[in-house]
C-alpha cells in the first residue's frame, strides 16, 4: 500500500470496526478499515472450539442483519459467528484491508489529523477510530512461577480438553468463560478445580423470556456506570448445551471442586481466600434480585407470562462450599495445568497521542476522545453496560458515526484507496 489519505481510518476489523463501517457508509463518510489479521480474528483464533454465544441469535447480532441457519432462540457457534461477520462485511462492501498492522499513530504537527505508520505504508486521516475491542491483552496474574512445572494458559489460548496434559486442571475465574471451560473439562473426564470469585448469576430463562430480554426491559444493559465495588464482578451465564442457568452447586455435584478466590502461591501450594460461601451467596442474591425485578415488571406491565415459582428453589451448599479448602498442594492434587479465565487488559501502545489518563485509560466521553478527531469504540462501559457486546457496539458506533458526519469538513476530492 502506497501512502494515501482517507477521511476516516478505522483500526480493527472485528465487530466494532464493522459496525462503524456500516454506520459511516450509511452516512456517506469515506473511510478505510485496517485489520492486522482477518475479519473478527479473535473469534477465530482466541476462542475455544466448542464456544457458543451467550445470548440467543435474535439478540446477539446487529439489528440490520439476522443470523441465517440459526434458530432465533438458539445460540450461534463460534464458526457461525465468524461467518455472520464475514457476510456482513460483504453485504456492506466494507473497505477493509486485512493483513495490515497499524504500528504507530501520531497527531500531525499542524493539527489537521493523524499519520499512521502501517506494515504496508503510511496512511493519513482526518479522523481515526480505535476499534480494537475489549479483548486486547490476555491477563495472567504473576502468581505461579514458570519453574513450578505447571502448564499455564489464558482462556484465550484454550481450545479443547485434549490439548492439556494428563492430570487435574485448576480453572481460575467464574465468569462465562471460566464456567463453560470447567464444565467442558469435567464432561471430558478431567478432574477440575474451579476458583470462584465475585459474580452475577442471572437466570438463563425466566417466565418464558431469556435473561437478555429481561436485562433489556429492566434497563440493566443501559446502565451508564459500573456500581462502586463491582468493577471485577463477572457474569456467569451459559449458552452451551442449548443454554442453561449456571448453578455452581450443579458443577460441584458433577465432580468439580469449588474454591475461593485465588491467592498467593508458595512452595507448591496455592492459597485461596475464605470468600467462597460469600461469593456463592452474593451470586444467589443477584439471581433472586433478577427474578424479583422481573416479577415486578411483569405485574406493572400486565404481561401474561407463566409464573415460575420453582425457579426460586436454592439447593443446599455442597461440602466444598461449607468446608472449603484454604489451600491446595498442586502436586498432591495432581494439578498439571492452570487455565486463567481472568480477563483482559487494554493495549494502546501503538497510539502516540495524548489521549489517556494517568492510569493509561482512554480519556473520552461516550467514545469521543479528548483529542479532536480521535474516537474509541468497543470498550467496556464506553457508554453503558452493553458497549462491548455485539448489539451494544452497534449503538455506540451509530452515535460516533453521527458525530463524525456532523463535524466533518467536506473533502475537495474523493479519497483514493489503493490495494495493498
Amino acid at each position: 500500500m502506497s501512502a494515501l489519505e482517507v477521511e476516516t481510518l478505522i483500526v480493527g476489523g472485528g465487530q466494532a470496526g464493522l459496525a462503524m463501517s456500516g454506520h459511516l457508509s450509511k452516512r456517506g463518510v469515506p473511510h478505510l478499515i485496517l485489520e492486522r489479521h482477518r475479519i473478527v480474528e479473535r473469534w477465530r483464533s482466541e476462542r475455544w472450539d466448542s464456544l457458543v454465544a451467550n445470548g440467543p441469535a435474535w439478540h446477539d447480532r446487529f439489528p440490520v442483519m439476522p443470523f441465517l441457519g440459526v434458530d432465533p432462540d438458539g445460540f450461534a457457534t463460534r464458526d457461525q459467528i465468524v461467518d455472520y461477520f464475514v457476510a456482513y462485511a460483504e453485504q456492506i462492501a466494507a473497505p477493509i484491508h486485512c493483513g495490515v498492522e497499524v504500528i504507530s499513530l501520531v497527531a500531525k504537527a499542524e493539527g489537521s489529523g493523524f499519520r499512521a505508520e502501517t506494515s504496508a505504508g503510511v496512511v493519513e486521516a482526518k479522523n481515526v477510530v480505535a476499534a480494537t475491542g475489549p479483548f486486547q491483552r490476555p491477563i495472567i496474574p504473576c502468581v505461579v512461577p514458570a519453574e513450578a512445572g505447571i502448564e499455564q494458559l489464558h482462556s484465550a489460548g484454550y481450545r479443547h480438553p485434549g490439548q492439556l496434559p494428563g492430570g487435574a486442571v485448576l480453572v481460575v475465574g467464574a465468569g462465562s468463560s471460566g464456567v463453560q471451560i470447567a464444565d467442558e473439562l469435567v464432561r471430558g473426564g478431567k478432574r477440575v478445580y474451579l476458583s470462584v470469585g465475585p459474580h452475577n448469576r442471572p437466570p438463563r430463562r425466566y417466565r418464558g423470556r431469556d435473561f437478555s430480554w429481561w436485562l433489556d426491559v429492566l434497563g440493566e444493559w443501559d446502565a451508564e456506570a459500573v456500581a462502586p465495588g463491582t468493577e471485577h464482578v463477572t457474569i456467569a451465564v451459559s449458552g452451551a448445551h442449548g443454554g442453561h442457568t449456571v448453578d455452581f452447586r450443579d458443577l460441584a455435584a458433577r465432580g468439580i471442586t469449588l474454591l475461593g478466590s485465588a491467592g498467593r502461591y508458595l512452595d507448591g501450594v496455592m492459597h485461596f481466600s475464605p470468600d467462597l460461601a460469600r461469593n456463592i451467596a452474593l451470586g444467589d442474591a443477584n439471581y433472586l434480585s433478577v427474578l424479583d425485578s422481573a416479577d415486578a415488571y411483569a405485574a406493572a406491565k400486565g404481561l401474561d407470562l407463566p409464573p415460575e415459582p420453582e425457579a426460586r428453589t436454592i439447593r443446599p451448599d455442597p461440602a466444598c462450599v461449607t468446608r472449603p479448602l484454604a489451600q491446595l498442594n498442586l502436586a498432591s492434587a495432581d494439578v498439571a495445568s492452570i487455565i486463567w479465565a481472568t480477563g483482559y487488559g487494554l493495549d494502546f501502545g501503538w497510539m502516540k497521542v495524548d489521549a489517556f489518563d494517568d492510569k493509561g485509560r482512554p480519556a473520552h466521553q461516550r467514545g469521543i476522545s479528548v483529542v479532536p478527531g480521535l474516537y474509541f469504540l468497543g470498550l467496556p462501559w464506553l457508554s453503558r453496560r452493553a458497549s462491548p457486546f455485539i448489539w451494544g457496539v452497534w449503538r455506540d458506533a451509530e452515535y460516533l458515526a453521527g458525530h463524525i458526519a456532523a463535524s466533518k469538513a467536506r473533502p475537495t476530492a474523493s479519497a483514493c484507496v489503493q490495494d495493498a
